[in-house]
């Protein structure tokens, strides 16, 4: 909503929910306009004696504001209040009949309490005491120079003007009532939501410590053990065995900070420093030392840390990909940062970049086929995600990723990360 919009004032019963109870107050505003305008010049003409001319303008400035009360009531009353008690003293300069009412006229006593009805229904509490006792001063001040005496017929503006007010500020609380009461039900499922929300955050971290964490321990300690317990092992495979341990503690530590996160109502696991461009020549040691070949250019650009962290999950998992399904496979790692038509991206992804000009960090992983068919799978039970996770961070940085196998037999994962803020989206 604008600013001028905001200030904007609104219709009466605006915010319902049914069509013709918001056109109900401009009905009715209408209706009254249109019977009471001729009435009153008839009346105040042909009853009391009136000039023409000037019950004409009497009737305007008595009837035209109920259309105005429909968006603002209180400053139509400050017009028809002040007409109704002109029109009273004006009366005073005729002779009418004794049985005609005085100060105000019939006509002038419904629309009066139209748009005390309106009132109530706008207005709080503290303004239309000050309304009523407007009218019942101004109702009792104008009968010291009544013509013909006074008597409790003179008052019924008063009274049924009070008796609108009443009835209009108790529909508009019971409104506010009945509003706040959807308001805290809406606050309270949105609660009862985010409490789900957290004991299933609570449920998945304890199945993560119990399980994952827990074999993940058990592989820590059994590596870091090997070479006490087996005295004979040769130095090289008392290496693997000390870089199992630390790649074994390395996931712990990411495991840990993974369940800060999900146990952490505001996820102050977040604020630990998360892996970049930096850290990507590890994984590619940590592969190499599976058995396979493993190629790496890096960059030393500085890249926003979302695209570094996405950079480093992308290559993470190609390069576990490797491990599973091509064992032993020479792969190619690179890092490079170029403007789309100058990256090493094929034409898919330049014409996805649909001529941004900022730089862009090319991240390509390349793996040819595995020396020997794997005898079965590495892994029992994959969930498949790899690549749609890719996707999504891709996606949610604003470049693009194509990947899928080569002719021969390789495979291929390439994307296209953009560096500057505009194209970060």
């Amino acid at each position: 909503m604008t600013p001028v919009e905001a200030e904007r004032p609104r219709a009466l019963l605006a915010g319902a929910s049914r069509r013709w109870v918001r056109l109900l107050p401009w009905a009715v505003a209408f209706v009254l306009c249109v019977a009471l305008l001729p009435t009153t010049i008839v009346v105040l003409t042909a009853d009391y004696g009136l000039n023409g001319g000037l019950a004409s303008a009497l009737a305007v400035a008595q009837a035209a504001p109920l259309l105005l009360a429909v968006v603002r009531p209180l400053q139509a009353w400050y017009v028809v209040f002040a007409a109704d008690v002109a029109g009273a003293l004006t009366l005073l300069t005729v002779d009418f009949q004794e049985r005609l009412l005085w100060p105000f006229p019939p006509m002038e006593i419904v629309g009066y309490v139209g748009l005390c009805l309106a009132l109530g229904l706008r207005e709080r509490r503290r303004t239309l005491l000050l309304v009523w006792l407007a009218t019942a001063g101004a109702n009792v001040g104008l009968g010291f120079v009544a013509p013909h005496g006074t008597g409790a017929k003179d008052l019924l503006l008063t009274i049924l003007g009070g008796v609108a007010l009443l009835l209009g500020g108790v529909l508009r609380e019971r409104y506010e009532v009945q509003r706040r009461l959807v308001e805290q039900e809406t606050i309270s499922e949105a609660e009862r939501g985010r409490r789900t929300l957290l004991e299933e955050r609570a449920r998945i971290a304890r199945e993560l410590h119990d399980v994952v964490a827990h074999h993940m321990s058990v592989i820590t300690v059994q590596a870091d053990t090997a070479e006490y317990r087996l005295a004979t092992l040769p130095p090289d495979v008392r290496e693997e065995f000390t870089s199992i341990a630390a790649t074994a503690r390395e996931s712990l530590g990411e495991m840990r900070r993974l369940l800060g996160v999900l146990r952490n109502e505001e996820a102050h696991g977040e604020l630990v420093p998360q892996p970049g461009l930096a850290q990507i020549g590890q994984l590619v040691e940590a592969t190499a030392r599976t058995g396979g070949w493993v190629e790496f250019t890096p960059c030393d650009a500085e890249v926003p840390e979302a695209v570094g962290l996405s950079a480093y999950r992308i290559v993470q998992e190609a390069l576990a990909n490797v491990v599973r399904h091509a064992p032993g496979a020479a792969t190619h790692v690179s890092l490079s940062v170029a403007r789309p038509a100058d990256g090493q991206g094929d034409g898919r992804d330049e014409r996805q970049g649909d001529g941004q000009g900022g730089e862009r960090l090319t991240v390509l992983v390349v793996n040819d086929p595995p020396p020997e068919p794997p005898a079965g799978p590495l892994e029992v039970g994959g969930t498949g995600h790899g690549l749609v996770g890719m996707r999504e961070r891709v996606r949610l940085v604003g470049g693009t990723l194509d990947a899928g196998p080569l002719p021969d037999g390789g495979f291929r994962v390439a994307a296209q990360l953009p560096l500057t803020e505009e194209e970060l989206t």
